[in-house]
């Protein structure tokens, strides 16, 4: 059998594994070490299986990755997502929409700690839905905007998304998190400039809330501004060189612990439930991690990226041709998988063909992000609209993605403009110490 039809072979089987459920970093590994054996030998996969997960455990780049999760269980267990709403609510909520601009704003902030989409959005459906529709605000787009919301994790830094691209692609964690920074706020203005449209367009949809006094608002403000300094301290020291991405993320796990503590939000037994949830996610990233690796060494013998490259420059319909073809391809891929699982799989396979093309693999590190993100709330199986649904048990999935809409034609817009205007995020990362 020749290298090709191993490889389509292999992509058979790991799809047919995935539609069965089985995890994907496994389906991934064992298409991989399989794959693998059947060109070179047995005894070079076992030892290409040891190899890679001893590297990939202790690699001290990789630190990263729980260092920033266990900031983000931190904060989370803190209850800080509840406070940044009511900071966001004090001085916005009394605006028509303003309870959806604040849940915008206070996503950004909590997304910006957290770095995880499905929990910014799960966090909020227990937060935010309930004021919402105290108010009178219609569920779908009490929904729809959370589901936006919570896209924010993906881009905004620390990004655990953009930690993996990083690792698959090699590339610089730090000028990763400064490129996600632009885009991650363009986002958000892009979502509060959408809430006003559609109180223009119907302003009987949309009710306001109670004006706060400035008491009330400065008290809020003081709730938020500690783990805000920290979120700043933490990507300063990143953007001026003071950190390298690990000690960022040593600095930001800590600082959140003791921000939990000092403030006393943080007791014995949610620094445990904290301390074991970040364990759980970064064993389940690694496994990913170790399976995407041993599946793109078999894509490497098989030469399956240089001969997608051959045929794809091949075409001629131009490099802008070739990627609007990927980001068709990523937009129907994210709509029906994990987001992590779509970035691993596809990233190895697409990404010499966007460095043969001339593009800026940094760039491209965020535009495949943001349409990972799209992914997250696009029909039929937008994974942020299924978490808002198994916490909002009374709204149908309809309903949801009613809401929806007018953010997925905002984030293509985005998209479009980010692609034409690349300096949005590159700026950041040019300018870094």
């Amino acid at each position: 059998m020749s290298n090709d039809m191993v490889a389509l072979v292999g992509f058979a089987v790991l799809f047919i594994l995935m539609l069965a459920r089985v995890p994907v970093g496994m389906a991934m590994g064992l298409v991989g070490v399989t794959g693998y054996s059947y060109i070179v030998g047995g005894g070079p996969a076992m030892k290409l299986v040891s190899l890679t997960s001893m590297r990939t455990v202790t690699d001290y780049t990789f630190g990263v990755i729980p260092m920033f999760m266990l900031m983000g269980a931190f904060v989370s267990a803190s209850g800080l997502s509840k406070e940044m709403f009511r900071a966001a609510d004090a001085f916005i909520g009394h605006l028509r929409g303003g309870l959806g601009i604040a849940t915008i704003v206070a996503c950004g902030g909590f997304a910006a700690i957290c770095g995880s989409s499905v929990a910014t959005a799960a966090t909020f459906s227990v937060v935010a839905y309930p004021e919402m529709r105290r108010f009178g605000y219609p569920q779908s787009f009490s929904t729809g905007v959370i589901a936006a919301g919570g896209t924010l994790g993906a881009m905004l830094p620390p990004s655990t998304v953009l930690v993996v691209y990083a690792i698959l692609t090699e590339q610089d964690i730090g000028k990763l998190f400064m490129a996600g920074i632009l885009p991650g706020l363009l986002a958000m203005a892009m979502y509060v400039i959408t809430i006003n449209l559609i109180v223009k367009l119907r302003p009987d949809l949309l009710p306001a809330g109670e004006r706060r006094p400035w008491g009330e608002r400065a008290q809020a403000l003081k709730t938020v501004w500690a783990p805000l300094t920290l979120f700043i301290f933490v990507i300063g020291g990143l953007y001026g060189g003071f950190f390298t991405p690990t000690e960022a993320g040593g600095v930001g796990a800590s600082g959140a612990y003791l921000l939990g503590v000092l403030r006393g939000k943080l007791d014995r037994k949610k620094t445990r439930d904290a301390l074991l949830q970040a364990t759980r996610t970064t064993a389940a990233v690694f496994t990913v991690l170790i399976g995407a690796l041993l599946f793109g060494y078999f894509l490497t013998i098989t030469q399956t990226p240089q001969k997608l490259t051959e045929f794809l420059t091949s075409l001629g319909i131009g490099r802008y041709g070739v990627l609007a073809l990927m980001m068709v391809t990523f937009l129907i891929l994210g709509s029906l998988m994990d987001a992590m699982a779509m970035i691993i799989l596809t990233v190895p396979i697409v990404f010499p063909v966007i460095t043969a093309m001339g593009f800026d693999p940094i760039w491209f590190g965020i535009i495949i992000v943001m349409t990972v993100e799209l992914g997250l709330i696009h029909p039929p199986v937008g994974m942020n609209v299924f978490v808002i649904k198994s916490v909002v048990k009374d709204v149908s999935f309809t309903t949801i993605f009613k809401g929806v809409l007018p953010f997925i034609a905002t984030d293509i817009l985005r998209l479009v403009i980010l692609i034409a205007f690349p300096v949005i995020a590159l700026w950041l990362p040019q300018h870094m110490g």
